[in-house]
């Protein structure tokens, strides 16, 4: 496969440039990914920027056709995200063209997403392998009793700065991948909750402002119980609003709450792998930790 894009590409009778998504305006990205149906604030734009680096396919009076970005956790790892075009420019060739561009840039990299399924073929083009279904769990939510959190082995917290080294830790074990400027960008934009024995913090969930309301993400967590000890707070919290829980768990404890909460499953994307898979990350064992629940379908 050829994998070298050219610096513009020619689609019908106009032609799209490539653009660094840095220069461009925020309410222009926010009206992009809500022409998709995306529930990207302004605000949300801002943070993935911060987060990773993008692209954008510009056509000759400069209007946004098209979006992807890349946030790299090391020399090895990135993940891929926002990539946006509609589905009449997807099917002519644009979504491959601007993610030929991100090749370039995380050249040597193993990588994944999380694919709709409009872009799932893309993606299958691109060589990328399907590994495991995201669950979009969202919903007004309603505090449940706090009967169980008595039930839970160890004292639930909220957390602060202090606490980002573990977390850092700890997500990296459940991701596979030490995420430590992604998790101090996080902590700083999110309220948390963990759950310590001791000293020891053994499992966590953030929770911010997002789309519709709030989503909460990452959560890192060795068992179910744990993981629904730090998440119930976060439910109690916004209990009557908007809550989003994105998580490749589909059955137990955990995904009981969800729909006990009144976060059903919405729709589902398919997270996929370029490179090494995500068992090659499983650090395996009934004791080690698990993410739970991603940052979000954009950062993993």
């Amino acid at each position: 496969m050829d994998l070298k894009p050219s610096g513009s590409l020619k689609i019908d009778t106009f032609s799209m440039r490539i653009g660094d998504i840095e220069g461009i305006e925020l309410d222009r990205l926010h009206a992009h990914s809500l022409s998709v149906g995306w529930p990207h604030r302004a605000e949300d734009w801002q943070f993935l920027r911060e987060s990773g680096r993008g692209f954008v396919a510009l056509d000759e009076i400069g209007r946004v056709l098209g979006s992807a970005m890349w946030f790299e956790h090391g020399a090895d790892f990135a993940t891929v995200g926002m990539v946006i075009t509609s589905p009449r420019l997807q099917t002519l060739g644009a979504g491959q063209w601007l993610m030929k561009r991100v090749f370039e840039k995380v050249a040597g990299r193993d990588l994944r997403l999380n694919a709709t399924r409009a872009a799932r073929r893309l993606y299958l083009s691109l060589d990328f392998q399907p590994e495991k279904t995201v669950y979009q769990c969202q919903g007004i939510v309603r505090a449940e009793g706090t009967g169980r959190l008595a039930e839970t082995r160890g004292d639930v917290r909220t957390l602060g700065e202090g606490d980002i080294p573990a977390a850092i830790t700890l997500d990296g074990a459940g991701f596979g991948v030490r995420r430590a400027a992604l998790i101090e960008k996080l902590f700083a934009h999110s309220a948390g909750y963990g759950l310590f024995k001791g000293d020891r913090l053994k499992a966590f969930a953030l929770c911010r402002p997002f789309g519709r309301g709030h989503v909460v993400g990452p959560v890192v967590a060795e068992s179910d119980a744990d993981a629904v000890a730090v998440v119930r707070p976060h439910v109690a919290d916004h209990s009557g609003s908007f809550l989003r829980i994105d998580t490749h768990v589909d059955n137990g404890d955990f995904a009981a709450l969800l729909s006990h909460s009144g976060m059903p499953v919405f729709d589902t994307v398919l997270t996929m792998s370029l490179g090494k898979r995500l068992a090659d990350y499983a650090a395996g064992g009934p004791a080690m930790p698990k993410t739970y629940a991603l940052a979000s379908q954009t950062l993993g």
